[in-house]
């Protein structure tokens, strides 16, 4: 759920805390790995990827 979608304050405030600790990590990683992470599509077939190597969409063929 986005910040603007949150239907309490409450929800409001804890969404847009959990959006800047993401982007911390996200910032901490990638200076530990020297590197920007992958962003999109390109990430999401990073993270789809296998131990055996293939992308989600060449099982699915």
């Amino acid at each position: 759920m986005g910040v603007k979608e949150a239907p309490t304050a409450k929800g409001k405030q804890a969404a847009e805390g959990l959006k800047r600790a993401a982007k911390a990590e996200e910032r901490k990683v990638e200076s530990q790995k020297g590197s920007d992470l992958k962003k999109g599509a390109r990430r999401f077939d990073e993270r789809a990827r296998s131990s055996d190597g293939k992308s989600a969409g060449s099982k699915q063929v």
